[in-house]
This record gives C-alpha cells, structure tokens and sequence, in this order.
C-alpha cells in the first residue's frame, strides 16, 4: 500500500515537470524569434494526456475547402430565393476561404450584376479571369463583357467577346451582347465625329442615344459620359439644363476635380464669378495640378480685375478708359464656341461696353454691342434700355419702343420697380416722337437737338430761312416750315406742349399749324404789326400763284418788315 503511493506520487511529479519543460521551451523559442525577427512558431510538444497534437495543415486546408463549398451552396441558395445581398456574403466568406477559386467571384458577380451593382462585379470577373489565364470560361469572358457594356467600356468588352466566340462560335449569349456593344459603339463613333464638325444639336442626340442603350442594361453611366452631357448643354448656351446636368455629376462624384472644375465654368460663363472661383480653389485642393482648374482661377480673377476697372473709369467719366478695359475682359473672355460663345458673362461686359460708347456718341459701335449682348442673353434690362436710346437717335421710334417695352417687362420681372418707373417716362416720350415723325419735326426742320437752348434756335432760325428764302432762289415749302418750326419752338409755352405731344401742329397760339392762314394770310398778319423799310423782296411773288388769296393776290407785294422783326431780326 505504501509502495503504491509512493509510486504515484512519483508520476505527478515528473508529469509536472514535463509541463514545466514545454512552458520553458515556448518561451525560448518566442525570444528567439523575436531577436531573429521571425514569427513565433509553435514548439513540438510531446504525447501528453493534458496537451493535444496540432492538426496537420492538409487537414486544415482540406477543412477550409469544404467550409467554402458550404458557404458557396448556400450563396446558390439565397441567389436562386432572390435574396441577393445574402448570396454575396456567402459568396464573400467562401472567397476569403478559398481565394483561389473563380467561381465564387463569378458568382458573385453574378449576384452584383442582379442588383445593378457593375463596378464590384467587373472588378470580381477580371480577378477571376485572371485564375483562369491558361483555360478562359466562356461564362465568366461572357460576364465580364457584360459588365464592360454596362460601364461604358466598348473595347474591352468586344475583345472579351472575341475570346468567347472563339471558345464556342454559337455561343448565343455572347452574340446577342456583341450586336448591343456593336451599337454603343456606333452611338459613340457618332459622338465624337458631331463633336468634332461642332454640331452640338447632333452630339447630344448620339449621346443621349448612348445612355439609352445603357440605361436598356442598367448600367452605370460613366462619369465621363455626364461631363459630355454638361459640355454640350454649355456649347448649346443652354444654361439651366447645363447646371442641371453639372448639379447630377456633382452628386455622383463630389470629390472629381473635373466635375468641380466643369460645374466652376458655368458659374463663371452665367456671371457668378465668386461661385466659380470657390469651385476652382475646391478643385486645386483636391489636386493641386489640376491644369484645367489653374486656368479656370487664373480667368476668372482676370475678368473680375478689369470689369472693375472699366466700372471706375465710367464711373469718373474717363470713357475711353473704360472701354480699353471692358474690351480686355471680352477678349479674356472669348466666344468659343464650345464655352456657348461666352455666355451671360460676354453679354454683360457688351451692354458696358455699349453704355459707354453710347456715351461717346460712337452709336454705330454701341448699336454692335447691344446686338451682340442680347443674342447672348436676351433677359437683361438694361441693355434693351441702352439699344432703345440708340435707337431713338438714329429716329427708329418703332424699334426704340419695342425695346423699351421689353426692358420694362424684364425691369418688373426682376423685382427693379425705380427702373421700370424710369424706363416708362422714356416710353412715352418715344411715343410722342413716333407720333411727332410722321408729321413733323421741328428741331429737325431747324437742325438743332431737342436739348438745344432758345439762343440756338434763334440763330437756326436766321441760318435756315437766308439758306431757304424764296427770294434768295430757296425752297418756299422749306421756308414755310422754317416759319412755322421757329413760331413753335421760340415760345416756351407752345415749345413744351410740343415736346409733351399735347398738340399735333401747335403754333403760336393761333390753332394747330399755322392757324389755318396761308402764307400769304401770314404776311398779312406781320404786315399789320409793323413795316419793312427796305420795300419788297425784289418785285416778285413766290411763283406759280404763291400762297393763295389775301394781302396781295398771291405774291408778297407790299411792305413785309413786320414778318422779319416778328421772327428774329433776320439779316439779308
């Protein structure tokens, strides 16, 4: 019995310190590793009741290689229930099981392909078409062109076609997608050759032809495709579907240089200048040699500077100044035709241009520029304003008023209340110079400016009746008007109705016109007033009859010197 327990106690104390040797030995061997720089690894460790032997690694993978089977069946599983999200973590843990089997990462693609998801699934077909370099799956080629169509990618997605065509002629599945990416191809050839001849209108039925057909697979319009988009709508100078289409890229890809860039263009070609610039700054920060964006910032700071400039030069009266300088900013500005001509931006900078070259009375130039302006935006006011006063003074009353009612209409719509006011007194006056044209003008019969003071009407008068005076070989009609002209303009009163249109014929207090008197009723109205000492004008009437009956059958006869002293003091 002793003996006995003796002999046990003597087996615990050696299975303690076999235990005791494999510790001291794990340790060893983690310091030694560690001083080698190698990874730790596990000791031998001997038959032992308490410590069981390591698998073998053909067991473990062998393991790993049935869990992965496992995993992919019950991907097939939730594919085949439509449960795709699942089938792709199923098929997600079989491939971090057995990275190296393609078909998990054709299934896969299989399952991101249900869900419109290309990208990942494009990704997973070109990894597992590389596992397949030395014998090509016509299945996976066959996915992999599939997934090329519906990211854009023609090319690619036609040489894998070829390969699977090659495997299996008849294969029906990749003949059937060849003649869908043989279309897309052709849209897309039609794009670039409209682009090219600068046929926008063409462009964007090819393009939209091309979104078409990727939209019939459910793909994933390529970001490039949404930049043509917006450059199309900007060469159209269609500016409201441009920002649209920019507004969409921006959302898909906020973080694009090129989208920032783009989207900072149409801000800068429809006068946001402070938006654009931001654009181009954000653009620059992302990647700071971005070319495109460094000229964008560079632009529109030129612009900014020397529409400044031009402001304060009109603004201090220094007109050819201010002109110098605007024409600098259109010229930095340009008018491509792929930048829609200059934009609003363009049209701006004309209407200042022309404001100012209106003021230098060059209306010729002025009248250019306004045209110019509107063509490039036909929502601005104040250009309309400008053209309207060109036009008043090169006498179309017509064309002036059309552009005055525009600019009031656009006025109001804008919210600007005081310029509409403003533009209506300019209205009616138009109107009463439209009226006034088709019967007459006096400061025209006389050739001085409606501005013009009562001493340059005086001496008009004297210079206009020696030139026309009848008895100086003159024109008597024309000397009947430079009468009439000087009896309405010389008195204040009958001058302001004149101006107001408030008289078709206003004349000296005596009626409309001439108060109904003939020429010849006129002589007798001066001739009761006073006399002229130097007797007739030369012994003859005006001719063929003069003004008919009253104070001399028809000639001037008599004395006259009341028509002289009454009208000015005219010298002969």
């Amino acid at each position: 019995m002793a003996n006995s327990k003796k002999k046990q106690q003597q087996k615990k104390k050696a299975q303690a310190k076999a235990t005791t040797n494999v510790a001291d030995s794990v340790e060893q061997h983690e310091e030694e590793s560690q001083v080698g720089g190698q990874e730790p690894q596990s000791p031998a460790v001997p038959e032992s009741e308490s410590i069981p032997p390591p698998p073998e690694p053909e067991a473990e993978s062998e393991d790993k290689t049935k869990q992965a089977e496992k995993m992919k069946e019950q991907g097939n599983t939730a594919f085949k229930a439509a449960k795709f999200q699942d089938a792709i973590e199923q098929y997600t843990r079989a491939i971090e099981l057995n990275p190296s089997e393609p078909t998990y990462l054709t299934n896969r693609a299989a399952a991101y392909m249900a869900i419109k998801k290309f990208k990942p699934a494009l990704a997973d077909c070109r990894q597992a078409a590389n596992l397949q370099a030395d014998a090509p799956s016509a299945k996976t080629l066959t996915r992999l062109a599939r997934c090329q169509l519906s990211t854009g990618s023609t090319a690619p997605a036609l040489s894998a076609l070829r390969s699977v065509l090659e495997l299996e002629p008849k294969n029906a599945a990749a003949l059937q997608l060849q003649r869908k990416v043989l279309e897309l191809e052709a849209h897309l050839r039609n794009f670039d050759g409209a682009k090219a001849r600068q046929d926008w209108g063409m462009a964007r039925l090819a393009l939209e032809k091309c979104m078409q057909t990727m939209d019939a697979e459910g793909g994933d319009i390529p970001i490039q495709w949404r930049l043509w988009r917006v450059e199309l709508e900007i060469a159209r100078g269609s500016w409201e579907n441009a920002s649209m289409s920019a507004n969409d890229a921006y959302r898909l890809d906020p973080n694009s240089p090129d989208v920032l860039t783009l989207r900072g263009l149409i801000m800068f070609l429809t006068s946001k200048t402070a938006q654009a610039l931001q654009h181009a700054q954000s653009a620059l920060r992302l990647d700071p040699g971005h070319e495109p964006a460094m000229r964008l910032r560079k632009r529109v700071r030129d612009v900014d500077r020397l529409k400044d400039e031009g402001n304060s030069a009109f603004k201090a009266g220094r007109l050819d100044d201010a002109v110098a300088r605007y024409t600098e900013a259109l010229e930095r500005i340009g008018e491509e035709e792929s930048e829609g001509k200059g934009g609003h931006i363009r049209a701006m900078l004309l209407s200042n241009r022309a404001t100012t070259l209106l003021k230098l009375e060059r209306w010729d130039d002025a009248l250019i520029d306004t045209e110019a302006s509107i063509t490039l935006n036909s929502q601005a006011f104040k250009v309309y304003r400008t053209r309207a006063r060109i036009q008043l003074h090169l006498e179309k009353y017509e064309a002036a008023i059309q552009d005055f009612r525009t600019a009031i209409e656009q006025a109001e719509s804008d919210g600007c209340d005081a310029d509409a006011k403003a533009l209506k007194t300019e209205l009616k006056k138009a109107e009463v110079d439209l009226k006034r044209s088709k019967t007459k003008d006096y400061y025209k019969i006389l050739g001085v400016s409606r501005e013009c003071s009562e001493i340059e009407i005086k001496k008009a008068y004297r210079r206009e009746s020696l030139k026309h005076h009848p008895d100086k070989g003159g024109d008597e009609e024309k000397f009947k008007l430079i009468v009439e002209a000087h009896s309405v303009l010389s008195n204040p009163q009958s001058r302001q109705r004149y101006d107001l249109g408030e008289d078709d014929e206003p004349g000296m207090g005596m009626g409309g016109g001439m108060g109904g008197m003939d020429f010849a009723d006129l002589f007798a109205h001066f001739h009761t007033q006073s006399s002229f000492s130097g007797g007739n004008f030369g012994g003859r009437g005006f001719g063929g009859g003069g003004f008919g009956g009253g104070g001399g059958g028809g000639g001037y006869g008599g004395n006259r010197s009341g028509f002289y002293s009454q009208t000015g003091d005219f010298p002969f």
